[in-house]
């Protein structure tokens, strides 16, 4: 292992790009705009943050950078090569990270279209623009550029429980609307790579957790329906297991290979933290318990109710980052359960961001998906 990435990977990152324009597609959603906060923090250059503004986009995720001059919001689609080409003429950026993405599974189930819009289509409309783009760049420049697409372990499918982890090499076998559509659009970040030699890399990530996600996902949702009172619904049988990696990990991650990884290569990145679904539903009750006595139901494992599963649910998610390991010294630093507590102690310090979010459709969602579904 190369020690001096472990040590310094913010400092060097920060020196490469520290008086540079970054383009972060997606960085009002959770993911990215953890990124964008961390970025900034780290002192680094301008970032021009590119959202839709879907149901998971959220500005107020930015609230503590609305007036940093380093940060510039763009509503607008990734599908849309005519505002993307005026916003490369208009800010020259040196690198392009690309988290924009229609993510959760069961929204794939009940509507695949937006998924094939934006992972497939959008991310192809990206690539065309952003290869016109770095062509008509300098040699410095052009050699200096890269392109950092941003996809999930969902792509190569499901492991047994004696299954080896996920490597770089594992064959791709998306078993959802969506892990297919992200499965598509690494392909052609792969092709545009071998086509044309856009410099590009690929980061496959496990389950991520953290501030700012919005509340669909397990651990929000766990969290908002057990201080309300509310059931836990569990799908199955909750023996399910995910690698479960704590977002700032994976933003210091995405910053090294952005710096450091080698182009037209594709990088693991996970938390060595494998768990079943229903022992991180009884560690976040056993948190809630401390840190929230006043809840109507206490114990909150009370609430635990298991559901119909999801139809083609993966049983197992496991990553080997070994190769990040070895190649560019990045390991996690956030052990799980600590992990779990800080992000406990976020949504409970942060009702009104929750209370926001969780208002008009989200609650139509959560109806059509959760309340629907018969006991299992």
């Amino acid at each position: 292992m190369n020690k001096q990435f472990v040590v310094d990977d913010n400092v060097l990152s920060q020196q490469r790009y520290s008086d540079k324009t970054i383009f972060v597609t997606g960085g009002a959603g959770f993911i990215g705009s953890n990124f964008v906060l961390e970025w900034l923090a780290k002192n680094r250059g301008r970032v021009v943050n590119l959202d839709k503004l879907t149901y998971a986009g959220n500005l107020n995720n930015l609230e503590s950078i609305i007036s940093d001059p380093r940060h510039l919001f763009v509503q607008g689609d990734i599908a849309d090569s005519t505002f993307l080409r005026g916003l490369y003429l208009k800010y020259s950026p040196a690198a392009v990270i690309n988290f924009a993405a229609e993510s959760h599974v069961d929204r794939s189930i009940h509507g695949p279209e937006d998924f094939i819009q934006t992972n497939v289509v959008g991310t192809l409309r990206l690539l065309e623009e952003t290869r016109a783009y770095w062509q008509g760049l300098s040699v410095s420049d052009a050699q200096d550029f890269r392109f950092l697409h941003v996809s999930t372990d969902e792509v190569y499918g499901t492991l047994d429980p004696s299954d080896p982890p996920f490597t770089e090499t594992t064959a791709y076998a998306p078993n959802s609307p969506y892990a297919a559509s992200k499965a598509a659009s690494d392909h052609l970040v792969r092709a545009y790579h071998h086509t044309y030699r856009l410099p590009t890399l690929t980061t496959h990530c496990s389950n991520n957790y953290g501030p700012y996600q919005f509340p669909e996902k397990l651990l929000p949702l766990l969290i908002a329906n057990a201080t309300q009172g509310k059931a836990l619904p569990i799908y199955g049988d909750g023996a399910n297991i995910r690698d479960w990696l704590y977002v700032s990990d994976h933003c210091d991650a995405i910053s090294v290979v952005l710096a450091h990884g080698k182009v037209g290569e594709t990088y693991n990145i996970g938390g060595n933290a494998e768990h079943r679904n229903i022992d991180v539903v009884h560690a976040v009750c056993t948190i809630l318990d401390e840190l929230h006595p006043d809840s109507p139901v206490i114990p909150h494992a009370k609430l635990i109710s298991f559901v119909k599963d999801r139809p083609g649910h993966d049983r197992r998610y496991a990553i080997d980052a070994s190769k990040i390991r070895a190649e560019l010294g990045w390991i996690p630093r956030v052990q799980f359960i600590e992990g779990l507590r800080q992000t406990v102690q976020w949504y409970l310090q942060h009702p009104d961001w929750v209370a926001q979010v969780t208002s008009g459709d989200y609650r139509h969602w959560v109806n059509k998906n959760y309340e629907a579904r018969s006991k299992a």
